[in-house]
C-alpha cells in the first residue's frame, strides 16, 4: 500500500483487531513524482484531450511535452 491511511481508519483497525496495512514512504514518494508528472503532461491540451488519434503522433506529442518539461526544470 502506498497511500497512508487516515487516523480514524487506523483506530478502527486497531479496535477491530485487524492487521494494519503497511505504508512504504519511499514508494509513496515515487508515486507522488509520477502523479505530478501526469498532471504536468495534462496541462498540454492535445495530450489531455487525445487530439491526435494516431498512436505515433500521440507518442511524439508526449515525448515533446516531456522533453520540454524536463528542460524547464
Amino acid at each position: 500500500m502506498t497511500i497512508p491511511e487516515r487516523v480514524d481508519q487506523l483506530a478502527g483497525r486497531k479496535r477491530r483487531r485487524e492487521r494494519p496495512c503497511g505504508f512504504d514512504k519511499a514508494a509513496y514518494r515515487r508515486r507522488n513524482v509520477v502523479e505530478r508528472c501526469f498532471h504536468r503532461l495534462k496541462q498540454w491540451r492535445g495530450i489531455a484531450t487525445r487530439y491526435d488519434k494516431h498512436p505515433d503522433r500521440y507518442l511524439a506529442a508526449i515525448t515533446l511535452a516531456s522533453t520540454l518539461i524536463w528542460l524547464d526544470q
